[in-house]
């Protein structure tokens, strides 16, 4: 779609002082989807030459916010990790095209704060930490469970840049889970829930996605039985925190929320020992 309202697109690496109409660039794949009537400039992150992927010395592992969901996809199909498989389950819950993967970033999906946004999904389940840069160079931390704190709204300063999210190696190294629904065979994610069981200490963490307007985890030192995992979701996700759109009502999403993360602590507790 053509931004009409847009009178000048700007390279990234051109400091210039952030004013009303801004709006950062990466892979414009839901920029360009719809209209966007407030934004006038658009400052393009594609030639910054940030490394997508990286390890560090910790292992803990580092996405650029301007990393693709196909970088993300090949890099992760050959790591070592535990958690490895839970990289292309997310990615494949974009139900996308290839045009898409090569386009889209991880650092856009969660600056939509959609919901249904699989990267997410992926990087709060791992205990992702996202790195923001105000125009002033000021770099703050925040955990991407904090950051989305509602449908489309995120702790975002104006003029403030998703650099990148840092995922500790511990959490790479979990065990996990997945599960996800659906109204339709290809349909947005409707219910997201992910598990992960730390071999160290033994610490079940259920995360709740899609379902809920907001990304909420749920943290079990030790294993829990059915009831205590019920009582938990229960208590962490209010009412009108279950999502209302045209893929699925906020009844059936939460149903769906209860089943999933049932249904993950059978799978990664009762199966721990295995």
């Amino acid at each position: 779609m053509d931004l009409n309202t847009v009178v000048e697109v700007r390279d990234a690496r051109r400091r210039d002082t952030w004013r009303p109409g801004d709006a950062w660039l990466g892979g414009g794949t839901y920029l360009f989807s719809e209209p966007q009537p407030h934004i006038r400039r658009l400052i393009d992150l594609s030639r910054m030459g940030w490394q997508p992927l990286q390890v560090t010395a910790a292992g803990d592992l580092e996405i650029a916010a301007t990393c693709t969901i196909a970088q993300l996809s090949r890099f992760a199909r050959s790591a070592d990790w535990t958690a490895a498989p839970l990289f292309e389950q997310c990615c494949r819950a974009f139900l996308a095209s290839w045009k898409i993967w090569n386009t889209a970033t991880v650092g856009g999906n969660l600056c939509n704060g959609l919901p249904a946004g699989p990267m997410i999904s992926l990087t709060a389940a791992l205990d992702g930490v996202c790195r923001l840069q105000a125009p002033s160079g000021v770099v703050r931390r925040v955990p991407v469970k904090d950051f989305v704190v509602g449908a489309g709204v995120k702790d975002l300063r104006p003029g403030e840049l998703l650099r990148s999210i840092a995922l500790p190696a511990r959490a790479l190294a979990t065990r996990t889970a997945f599960r996800q629904a659906s109204l339709y065979g290809l349909g947005r994610s409707a219910a997201l829930v992910i598990g992960t069981h730390d071999p160290v200490d033994g610490e079940l963490a259920i995360t709740v996605t899609a379902s809920t307007v907001r990304p909420v985890q749920l943290r079990f030192a030790v294993p829990p039985n059915a009831a205590a995992v019920k009582e938990a979701v229960e208590y962490a996700v209010r009412p009108d925190e279950y999502f209302d759109d045209i893929h699925g009502l906020p009844a059936w999403r939460r149903h769906m929320t209860f089943r999933f993360a049932e249904e993950i602590r059978r799978e990664l507790t009762e199966g721990a020992g295995r």
